[in-house]
């Protein structure tokens, strides 16, 4: 028998055995790290997909948040567990920017890991205090001229930090980075009136406009947030060609089974029609955008290139 005709005859057997595996699976609950603080955009939406998935898989998804490291602490955890479908990462997209932004890295942000699927895309927000002594962007702007250093931005991660830092260069103002471990705990001092300025999520703002104390400046996006469209973006404020924003993707240990893959992709399809699910990441303040793990592996790989780009021309700095 001919070695191609003992692998033709092999096939079939492989294609059933993955089929077995991704119906078998999972064989216990799913643990999903979040390698941010509670409370954050990111942990939010884990939660409701937990929620949502519960009904879906014969087993829980259980999130759990393995902070530090700008996100590097939780994301090395799952970079060396097995691949077997039952530890998984739920991540925004700094994860690629990270090597461009950290002195070293104890993984490669993409061949490391097994993309599942895109989850949500997000529009940040720059947000201050209601007391603030600027009701807008070029009144902040104005007022960080005329105090230079005094109006610190907040971030979170390397996106957010790019994004006030950017911001920044093209206004020709000195507003410093002030880090934060989540969404969360940045606005809780955006609200208590701790931090001039910070820039986050909408899920992050969402759950604090009710109480009165906080101020939508802009927009990071090249259009207005749907969830805000009464907040000009930075374009409209007079800085030009101002398009930054980030996503929030599912991954896996590298080498996760395509079939598994699949299959949870199918699951989440599946999530993402329920209209339950829906108004609740609506309410929060967190925009669907699910695509499948192609899609996923070519945005990881272009935004690698641009943050590479920026890299190289010195408009980022390592932290």
């Amino acid at each position: 028998m001919t070695l191609y005709r003992r692998h033709a005859l092999a096939l079939p057997a492989l294609l059933l055995a993955r089929s077995a595996l991704a119906q078998a699976w999972p064989l216990r609950p799913i643990r999903v790290i979040v390698p941010y603080a509670a409370s954050g955009g990111t942990d939010l939406l884990a939660r409701a997909l937990a929620e949502a998935l519960r009904t879906r898989l014969p087993q829980p998804m259980v999130v759990e948040n393995r902070a530090g490291g700008a996100g590097v602490v939780g994301s090395e955890a799952v970079a060396h567990a097995e691949a077997d479908g039952h530890t998984m990462l739920c991540v925004v997209s700094t994860h690629v920017a990270n090597k461009y932004f950290l002195p070293s890295m104890p993984y490669d942000a993409i061949r490391d890991f097994s993309p599942v699927a895109l989850l949500t895309r997000n529009t940040m927000m720059l947000a201050t205090n209601i007391a603030a002594p600027y009701p807008s962007l070029r009144a902040m702007l104005d007022y960080a001229r005329g105090n230079p250093g005094r109006v610190g931005t907040g971030s979170t991660e390397s996106l957010s930090s790019f994004i006030g830092q950017e911001l920044a260069r093209r206004a020709q103002v000195e507003m410093p980075d002030v880090a934060y471990r989540s969404g969360g705990q940045l606005m809780n001092d955006i609200v208590a009136g701790h931090l001039p300025s910070g820039w986050t999520s909408t899920a992050s703002v969402m759950p604090h406009m009710q109480t009165g104390r906080v101020r939508l400046l802009a927009a990071s996006t090249a259009t207005r947030s749907s969830f805000f469209p009464d907040v000009l973006t930075v374009t409209e404020q007079g800085i030009a060609d101002f398009d930054l924003s980030g996503w929030v993707a599912l991954l896996a240990p590298k080498g996760l089974p395509a079939a598994i893959s699949d299959r949870m992709y199918t699951v989440l399809q599946a999530a993402f029609t329920d209209a339950a699910l829906l108004t609740r990441l609506g309410a929060m303040g967190i925009e669907p955008d699910l695509r499948p793990a192609s899609a996923l592996l070519t945005a990881m790989q272009r935004e690698d290139g641009i943050w590479a780009a920026a890299s190289a021309a010195g408009t980022i700095k390592q932290q």
